[in-house]
């Protein structure tokens, strides 16, 4: 009976060995371009950078509800989106100046959010 037990788990554990590929629609441009909004410090509110801190420029990020069915616009995303342009001016802060929601249609959106803020550069004693 310990023959066929034994037999049985090493034909089971030898069909797990076989070679699998994994394959995805990720590229290594896109994960580094996804996760470079989180290299951006977020101010906003009353929360500003201490210290000096350089503008860079003005960005904006936008969401948007394209149809009845999608997912609801939401600031999160607006800022968000607004972080990874801040990165795309090599900025390592934005201060977000206003974010408003517009629950109404316009635009080829359901419901579009929408936040302004300006881009900066602070030295990391400064974060």
């Amino acid at each position: 009976m310990k023959i066929w037990i034994s037999s049985a788990f090493v034909l089971l554990l030898s069909a797990c060995a076989s070679d699998y590929s994994f394959n995805s629609n990720l590229s290594s441009a896109a994960i580094n371009d996804y996760f470079k909004a989180s290299d951006v410090t977020l101010y906003e509110g009353d929360e500003l950078p201490k210290g000096h801190y350089e503008l860079k420029g003005l960005v904006q990020g936008e969401s948007c509800q394209a149809d009845a069915n999608g997912v609801p616009a939401s600031l999160a995303e607006a800022r968000t989106e607004a972080r990874r342009a801040a990165a795309d001016q090599g900025a390592n802060g934005i201060i977000i100046k206003q974010c408003v929601m517009f629950e109404e249609a316009a635009q080829g959106c359901i419901s579009r959010a929408l936040c302004v803020g300006q881009a900066i550069n602070t030295t990391a004693v400064d974060r």
